[in-house]
């Protein structure tokens, strides 16, 4: 994406971490301040990237509390100092990271508490970008979305993917959850809105309203 002043955010998703994690960088291009959206491993590649756009970090976001989410957090905050957020219906599977690391033998790196905790329909915004969050329960308790509406850009976590949904049969998953979320908050957007999902190709929500295999609109 060319690096000029305008008012749309740079915006760069690429896989991190051992499960290939989607990644979002998304940034002012004028104030040159960024949030970090999923930083799920590979943090010197995510360092890396964002000093080619000459980025600093605000915050780190996190669509929810899975290992495959969070292992480049505590780099991440180290050295750009950001604070770390998520829902809080989510502390329970966080206070949990190093055993989900164990049990899918993926060395655990270390990180800290969250410094702030998100609630539906928070305001979010790196400069004047602005966004909110979509509390999205069914994959996690927690688990959340982050829309930025004038921009049509939706960062999904593992709530929606192209063509199906977040598994749900996890420790906190609900499948009722996940299709109420998905019916009431993310298919009532607009059907040109980009989704970047957690794993694979991006989508967009019309495209999901019309062919998803498991919840059609």
């Amino acid at each position: 994406m060319p690096e000029t002043e305008t008012s749309q955010p740079l915006i760069e998703t690429f896989p991190v971490g051992p499960l290939q994690c989607n990644c979002t960088i998304l940034g002012d291009p004028i104030t040159r301040q960024a949030f970090v959206i999923d930083p799920g491993g590979d943090a010197d590649l995510i360092l890396e990237r964002l000093q080619h756009h000459g980025l600093t970090v605000t915050r780190i976001l996190h669509t929810h509390a899975h290992l495959d989410h969070f292992l480049a957090s505590g780099r991440m905050k180290e050295a750009t100092g950001a604070k770390l957020a998520l829902h809080p219906d989510d502390k329970l599977l966080w206070d949990q990271l190093e055993d989900q690391c164990n049990m899918f033998g993926i060395p655990y790196e270390p990180a800290p508490p969250p410094d702030q905790w998100l609630e539906h329909e928070e305001e979010i915004s790196v400069s004047d970008i602005c966004g909110c969050t979509l509390h999205t329960p069914g994959h996690t308790p927690g688990s959340i979305c982050f829309l930025f509406e004038e921009s049509k850009f939706l960062a999904a976590g593992d709530t929606l993917f192209r063509g199906s949904i977040g598994r749900t049969d996890f420790p906190g998953g609900n499948y009722q959850a996940i299709e109420r979320s998905i019916r009431e908050q993310l298919y009532t957007l607009d059907e040109e809105t980009t989704v970047v999902t957690g794993h694979g190709p991006p989508t967009t929500i019309g495209t999901e309203i019309r062919t998803n295999a498991f919840i059609r609109g």
